[in-house]
Formats: C-alpha cells, structure tokens, sequence
C-alpha cells in the first residue's frame, strides 16, 4: 500500500460485522487505525460517513467511506493485492456471496429470534429456523474452509457461528449448535478460530459472555 494512503476502521471491539473488516484487512496485511466508537454516543465522524444506516463497521480509505461489512470485505479484497477473500471464477464469486448473504438473512435473525422473542412459540420457531440455516450450511461445507483450503468471504460471514453463537447459546441457556448436531461446522469453527489472523482479531471470550447475560437475562428462552 503506498504511504500516502490512510486507512481507518470505525467499530467497537466484540461486535461480529466489525471483526468481519479487521479480518479482512489483516488478511491483506493493511495497517490501519482502529477508531473505537460508542453506539451509545455516535461520533459526528460515525454520523457523517454513515449517516443512512448510522452504524459500524465503516471504513474510511482516503476519507472515503464504505459502509455495510460485507461490502467493505469485498472492497478490501478489490483494493489492495495479497491474500484472495473471493473466488475469481464469476460462478464461484456469486457463489459465496449468495452464501454470505445466508448468513445475515437466515442465520443471525433466527439466533435473535430464538434467544430473545418474548414469546416462546416463536423463540421455538426460531430454533427451529436455525436449526434448519445450520443444516443446510452444514451440507455446503466440502472442505476445510467453506474457500476450500484458505479463509474467504463465507468463512468471514459465518464467523458468527463459531464465536458467538456458542456465547450466546450460554448466556441464555440453549442448545442449538453442537458438534455433535453440525461434526463438519464444528470442525470448521475449530480452524478458522485458530487462524493466526482470526485470533488476533477475535475478543475475549468472558466480558462478551457476560454482556450477553445482562442483554437477554429478562428472557428465558425454551430448550
């Protein structure tokens, strides 16, 4: 990258759609300057580069910015060389971006909706629903990373499962995922969380436990 370009990350630490970012940007070997935000108390610089969504991660590149995670993964893998995130067959390219797109549309409204609906028919039926997303991932996975032998766009994307879902599930006393259900995500989630890149990007493990436990502890959540 050359000297004159600057590169920061707004996000907060914990969150999965900014770890999604700072993946890829390690992943390219970008330096970059994490500036944390307060979703509380949103910075002017939050409202002015995102001021239709007002929300992290974005990413400001020459004091341009790009917005929405996934988005700002497949602009990283564009704008700088080095490790690919995305396929270059065009069919393998839409490929993963079909299956990322699974991810926030199936998987992360049916973990919410199973862990904190107050209504229990339908925290049910989120389980059921994500039972079924975890399935159907589950059967697309071949090989070691859902890229084949490197981390790509969907291993990114489903990060989420191997870190925080099992959080969540503890923090309010479910038993949706295991390895025992899901032996080849549960073998994939052991991989890329032990990726020297993942690793360095991924928070501790006990706060965000316990800040789960105070979001959801009003709900109780059927097994």
């Amino acid at each position: 990258m050359a000297s004159n370009q600057q590169v920061k990350l707004l996000g907060v630490k914990g969150s999965p759609f900014v770890a999604r970012a700072e993946i890829a940007l390690k992943l390219k070997g970008v330096q970059y300057e994490f500036i944390h935000e307060s979703l509380s108390n949103k910075s002017d610089l939050l409202l002015k580069n995102n001021p239709v969504h007002k929300k992290v991660p974005v990413l400001l590149h020459n004091d341009k910015p790009v917005c929405e995670s996934l988005v700002i993964v497949e602009y990283i893998d564009e704008a700088w060389t080095g490790s690919t995130i995305l396929p270059s067959d065009p069919y393998h390219r839409a490929q993963a971006r079909f299956w990322s797109k699974f991810v926030d549309d199936k998987v992360f409204p049916a973990v919410f909706k199973a862990a904190t609906n107050p209504n229990e028919k339908e925290r049910e039926q989120g389980g059921e629903e994500l039972r079924e997303s975890l399935k159907i991932l589950e059967n697309e996975l071949k090989g070691k990373f859902f890229n084949g032998d490197s981390i790509g766009l969907v291993d990114i994307a489903a990060l989420f499962i191997a870190f925080w879902l099992p959080i969540i599930q503890e923090a309010v006393g479910l038993d949706l995922y295991n390895s025992e259900k899901y032996p080849k995500l549960d073998k994939w989630g052991q991989e890329i969380m032990n990726h020297h890149v993942v690793k360095e990007v991924l928070p501790d493990r006990d706060p965000l436990l316990a800040f789960f436990k105070g979001r959801f502890r009003s709900n109780t959540p059927s097994k």
